[in-house]
């Protein structure tokens, strides 16, 4: 049985080589996975191509600033990955703006390493117990049922209470076929009065809301009979 556990994989994007290098030297002797990056354009590069478990992030980079960077990462880049941001500004209302942007943490320049290291243990831990939350793929769609959103490439759909729970159903029975009757008692809670178009209606709704972002298809008509997960 193969039993190794999943190093967490930290970004640091500080132009400081020396700074970075100490960060750097601190993380890998606790086990932690590195990343250097010197300058908010290599930072966002390095997002494109890899996943990472928390960002250390300066603010007076060379090219794209440190909260360029940050809209770019919470808005174009739509990354929810953990952002401490290390910074020698301590006024109040610079770091609001910081959380506004979406930073999680902040850490006055200059700072004892041992600080940092609680924090993103603190960071981890906490991203590592919402990885638990379930979520629901099929191709390019994911549910995620904590926050009951649903994704198309990144994108979400605005969906209506039914909707939702009709693409809930499906992403959980990928291979069962539901009848009208099956998805009107189960989506709206209520009893069948027999048939009408409302389900036919919000499965096509439902298609031409994800359209848009996708050409695939999702949903299957098995005619006769209603729709299932398309394969």
């Amino acid at each position: 049985m193969n039993t190794e556990i999943k190093r967490p994989h930290i970004l640091v994007i500080e132009d400081d080589a020396h700074i970075n290098n100490i960060i750097s030297d601190v993380l890998q002797s606790e086990n932690f996975l590195c990343t250097q990056s010197f300058s908010g354009s290599e930072g966002k590069m390095n997002i494109n191509q890899q996943v990472y478990d928390l960002i250390i992030l300066d603010l007076m980079l060379p090219g794209l600033s440190g909260e360029e960077f940050m809209y770019e990462l919470r808005t174009n880049l739509n990354c929810n990955t953990p952002v401490i941001v290390l910074s020698a500004k301590e006024k109040l209302d610079h770091k609001l703006n910081l959380f506004d942007l979406g930073a999680d943490d902040y850490v006055t320049k200059p700072f004892e390493v041992e600080e940092l290291l609680a924090r993103i243990r603190v960071h981890i831990k906490r991203k590592n117990q919402s990885n638990f939350t379930e979520t629901y793929k099929h191709k390019n769609l994911v549910l995620d049922s904590s926050t009951m959103s649903v994704t198309v490439h990144n994108s979400e759909l605005t969906l209506t209470r039914q909707e939702y729970k009709i693409i809930e159903l499906l992403l959980k029975n990928p291979a069962r076929v539901f009848t009208r009757q099956d998805l009107y008692e189960l989506a709206w809670d209520d009893i069948y009065m027999g048939e009408d178009k409302t389900i036919t209606v919000h499965i096509s709704n439902i298609r031409n809301k994800i359209k848009p972002f996708d050409e695939e298809k999702y949903i299957d008509t098995v005619w006769g009979i209603g729709f299932r997960l398309s394969k």
